[in-house]
Formats: structure tokens, C-alpha cells, sequence
């Protein structure tokens, strides 16, 4: 099996009101199986899920943390009126938010972005991924899948790596429990995140500074079976109950 990865080359700084899938297909021959991986940045930025900082008035929490943490307290404030819950607020915000995805400063970039702006996630990324998927569909006839990234840290590592907040047209987890390994021994707990090791490579084609590629596209991925319990849920995450102690 050989995957190609192809960075989706030519698409313009997008704007507010943008038709970021139709640039997509404008750069780039789509085909059946593909599997579209796209910033949540820029399609955040395309539905113009944007904020002015000058806009924003900080409360007294947001200053307290801000003190702390060394941040403005315009930027705390909207990551608290992003987040859910936050599991820690020092030496940095780590929260949750209410699609579930977990990350410092409730994803939110000020990156690739105008002077005094910053770019929110999209507030229901599931939906945004499957919006993208169908506007493809419409555009090109093409029958994709399609993964939103984000970039995001990882407990005990350094460095950054891409992740999927949204995806469509495919499990996140192939299950591969009850199936047995090269010995015959059954497989008890085995889950692999495949939307995540996809979103990492692409995240590395797309890179992280100025180099202008905000979608990838993964092709000859095969298709897998298993389900999308990609978060834990917090009852059951030990990691988030250790930190809240």
C-alpha cells in the first residue's frame, strides 16, 4: 500500500465569506476516497468566527489569570467564553470545550491573522468537516472524507503535532479488538486513533509559519472500521482528574 501526500498549493489568503472548499477544488484535482484535511484556522477564518481583541471587555477572572500567566486579558477573556472547563489556569489556560476537544488556550490563534484579531475553532467541528465533505460533493461529484486539524501540544512530549477536532466520511478509531495479533493472541484494548495520525502528517506539510498551505489531501488511504469515541469522557479521563486536584 503507498499513501500519497499532496499539499494543496495556490490557494489564496483566505478571507471572511470565502468559498474555502471551492478554492480547494480550484487547485486541485479531487478524487473519490481522498481524504481532505483542512486548517480549522482557515475555515474558521473563511466563516468569519473571528474576534477583535478591542471588542472584547476582560472580567475580574480573566485579569487574575492573565496576571499569572502573563497573557492579555482581552485573549483570557475569550478563551474563557470559548471554554467549558478549564482543568488548569497556570503556567498556562488548559480547557475543554463543549465539542469536547481539550487544548491550551481553547485553540484559539492569532496566528496568519490580521493585527488585533484572533480566530476562534468553529463551534461544532463535526459539522463543519461533513459541511466541507458536501460542498466538495457539490462542486466536484467527488466522494471524500475529510478531516479538520488543529494544532495542538501533548502531555509528557515536546512539540506540537496535528489533530482532528472534525471529520466526516470515516471513523475516527479503527477497533481492533477482537482481533488477533501475528502470534493468535486476541487483541483486548487495541484503538488506533487514525483521523489524529493522519492530521499529524498532514499538519506537517502544511507547516506552521508562513508557508501558505492550509488544506492537504491524503490519497490511497484505505477505508477502516470503528467508531468515533476519539474523547474520553471526563469521568473517565484520570489525566484530567489528576490535574484538577
Amino acid at each position: 500500500m503507498t499513501i500519497e501526500i499532496i499539499p494543496v498549493e495556490g490557494i489564496p489568503i483566505i478571507q471572511a465569506g470565502d468559498n474555502f472548499p471551492a478554492f480547494i477544488a480550484d487547485c486541485l484535482a479531487i478524487e473519490d476516497g481522498d481524504i481532505l484535511c483542512v486548517a480549522s484556522s482557515a475555515y474558521s477564518k473563511s466563516k468569519g468566527y473571528m474576534r477583535s481583541l478591542a471588542d472584547i471587555q476582560p472580567t475580574e477572572r480573566a485579569e487574575e489569570i492573565a496576571g499569572k500567566c502573563g497573557e492579555d486579558p482581552r485573549f483570557i477573556q475569550a478563551v474563557l467564553d470559548e471554554a467549558d472547563d478549564i482543568i488548569i489556569d497556570y503556567p498556562f489556560i488548559l480547557c475543554s470545550l463543549p465539542h469536547g476537544h481539550v487544548g491550551v488556550r481553547a485553540g484559539i490563534d492569532h496566528s496568519n491573522v490580521e493585527d488585533g484579531l484572533i480566530i476562534v475553532l468553529p463551534p461544532n467541528p463535526m459539522e463543519a468537516a461533513d459541511e466541507i465533505r458536501q460542498e466538495i460533493l457539490r462542486i466536484t461529484g467527488k466522494n471524500i472524507r475529510v478531516i479538520l486539524t488543529d494544532t495542538c501540544g501533548r502531555s509528557f512530549r515536546r512539540g506540537q503535532t496535528g489533530a482532528a477536532i472534525g471529520w466526516s466520511g470515516m471513523p475516527a478509531i479503527q477497533d481492533y479488538r477482537g482481533d488477533t495479533d501475528l502470534f493468535g493472541h486476541v487483541l483486548e484494548i487495541t484503538e488506533e486513533a487514525v483521523v489524529d495520525e493522519i492530521a499529524g502528517i498532514a499538519n506537517f506539510v502544511m507547516g506552521e509559519s508562513n508557508r501558505g498551505v492550509p488544506a492537504v489531501v491524503c490519497r490511497n488511504a484505505p477505508y477502516w472500521e470503528g467508531h468515533d469515541n476519539l474523547y474520553f469522557r471526563a469521568e473517565e479521563d484520570i489525566t484530567r482528574k489528576a490535574m484538577k486536584k
